[in-house]
């Protein structure tokens, strides 16, 4: 019956955006085992250089937009206390528990981070998420509520600009393009709610589009979009301190 119904919403949004819990359920089967993905290739160099300058090791970590845990092994080769994960899809969830059976998993309708006392929380990692919340000033404040002085915040993201020019978050469900909800959230917004919370900036990395990643427009036909956007930033990421 729910797959049905899952299938469904498929067709009926087929030219209107998916909410981010409707859209990741159907995409959970397949998403460990798509094509090569720009923006998944950019986040992870991305994430990857600003995890450098964190150390996890007895740690407790939330990863909120966990997914199917695509950042969970470096993680966890760390050696953290915790690693808890938030996530709006039951289907991404239940492929993390495939993959990390022990899995510290919460579902989760809102901006609340149930399981997480007041300053219990290390570190906070957010990849390619925050574009799928319409109001970010609750959710950092919630981000604020659990993490402890001196703790890191991780975020990455799309280029804010790229949807704000049109760059849709999509994927293919049974040869049908599925659009994801997205929100534009500029980076200078970003950092204005961060400095409202006394949040510090230590460090940011992006990702260009150039020369070096034309080869992924041209497998996917779609060299007009990689003149369109050139030069421009894809993806960033940012360190904040509490």
């Amino acid at each position: 019956m729910l797959r049905a119904f899952i299938e469904y919403l498929s067709g009926l949004y087929l030219k209107k955006e998916v909410s981010p819990a409707v859209a990741y359920d159907l995409w959970a089967s397949t998403y460990d085992t798509q094509p090569g993905s720009l923006i998944m290739d950019f986040d992870e160099e991305v994430f990857n250089s600003l995890l450098k300058s964190v150390d996890l090791k007895d740690k407790i970590v939330a990863d909120i937009g966990c997914g199917t845990g695509r950042h969970w092994k470096r993680m966890l080769d760390q050696s953290p206390k915790q690693l808890i994960g938030y996530e709006v899809s039951v289907r991404m969830l239940n492929k993390l528990k495939e993959k990390f059976p022990e899995a510290i998993t919460h579902l989760i309708t809102d901006h609340r981070l149930y399981g997480l006392d007041d300053h219990s929380c290390d570190v906070l990692v957010s990849t390619l998420t925050i574009s799928h919340m319409k109001e970010l000033e609750p959710v950092f404040k919630e981000w604020d509520r659990v993490l402890k002085p001196g703790s890191d915040i991780l975020i990455t993201e799309s280029n804010p600009e790229l949807l704000a020019k049109g760059e849709e978050r999509v994927f293919t469900y049974r040869n049908k393009t599925i659009t994801i909800r997205s929100f534009v959230h500029p980076v200078e917004k970003i950092r204005a709610i961060a400095k409202q919370l006394n949040w510090q900036e230590a460090g940011f990395a992006e990702k260009i589009i150039d020369e070096s990643v034309k080869e992924y427009y041209e497998n996917q036909y779609a060299l007009s979009l990689y003149d369109k956007f050139k030069g421009t930033s894809l993806v960033y990421g940012i360190h904040f301190k509490k």
